[in-house]
């Protein structure tokens, strides 16, 4: 089911997650108990990250080389798990940097083939590997390119004209950046960005992590006022540990409030968890009674402060 049929089905608040497939090599068992921990609350829809090649540097007896490697392969494998051993329905993230247009075409198809009806379609972060174009290749270079090619597939006009091709029917989510894209100037050039995305053909939009309700809310509004339509996602991150105060700021470029960085800082090792935990209840609370209807929390490697905040909201 599509995530905005989801939306417009809802009979109250919907609660959806992010996970990341393992690392390469690692065990899936590890991740499918974490499904297991997320799929008793009933999610509509589970996002699965998606990972580019990467340059990374290793010690050889040659010294220091350069190796090209994909640290996170596996998406289109846990979508398979999510879609036919949970039956819950599967965002996989598409991205831009790191794939050709070519193997973004072919990775649509497999989806459509396992029967998953939503993608998030994003631009991805640069770790320093450019792919080479080579016999013919092309590649998008924002989110909106990909948000066309994607309708382009659901009108069934394919890079390869074939005989009889069928059309897709994917719903396309996009992020949004309440404290605006650390690329852009200012957030209102950022929410034109948006809508750019929203005019392309993008369904539902699904926030970057926040932790001041107001921004979203201000977001909301200056989404609103230049025509944006489509359903607003709020995205939420629990902070489990002190160091997330200094890395989300870093790698996520949202702010910290200053309450809830005091409490974290002042508080035992052992309860800053449930210091992270209290804090998203009631900002979820928050959010809930001021008529947002569905709620996304990134949750990444562990199903236990999620559980927590799910059980404080009493749903």
């Amino acid at each position: 089911m599509r995530v905005t049929e989801h939306l417009d089905r809802a009979t109250g608040p919907l609660i959806s997650f992010e996970i990341i497939p393992p690392k390469r090599g690692g065990n899936v068992q590890t991740l499918m108990s974490l499904i297991d921990g997320l799929v008793v609350h009933r999610p509509p829809f589970i996002d699965i990250t998606s990972h580019a090649a990467e340059i990374v540097y290793q010690e050889t007896p040659q010294g220091t080389e350069p190796r090209i490697v994909r640290k996170r392969p596996g998406t289109l494998g846990v979508c398979a798990l999510l879609q036919n051993k949970y039956n819950v329905d599967a965002v996989p993230h598409v991205l831009c940097n790191g794939f050709t247009r070519e193997e973004t075409e072919d990775f649509l198809i497999e989806l459509r083939y396992l029967g998953i009806d939503n993608v998030l379609a994003i631009r991805g972060d640069d770790h320093g590997y450019q792919k080479p174009l080579s016999h013919g290749r092309s590649a998008n270079t924002y989110a909106v390119d990909l948000v066309r090619q994607v309708q382009q597939m659901n009108r069934g006009e394919y890079l390869q004209m074939t005989a009889d091709a069928d059309p897709t029917n994917f719903c396309v989510g996009v992020a949004g950046y309440p404290e605006k894209h650390f690329e852009s100037p200012n957030l209102e050039r950022d929410v034109q960005r948006t809508k750019e995305k929203v005019d392309a053909g993008a369904d539902y939009i699904v926030t970057q992590m926040f932790f001041d309700n107001e921004r979203y809310f201000e977001y909301v509004q200056a989404c609103r006022d230049a025509g944006i339509e489509v359903p607003i996602i709020p995205g939420l991150k629990i902070l489990t540990t002190r160091a997330h105060l200094t890395r989300i700021p870093k790698h996520f470029y949202c702010e910290i409030p200053n309450e809830l960085s005091g409490e974290i800082e002042g508080a035992k090792k052992e309860h800053v968890p449930d210091v992270g935990v209290a804090w998203a209840i009631k900002q979820t609370t928050d959010l809930l009674e001021r008529g947002v209807p569905s709620v996304h929390f990134y949750v990444m490697a562990s199903a236990v402060a999620v559980t927590k905040v799910i059980q404080g909201l009493k749903l």
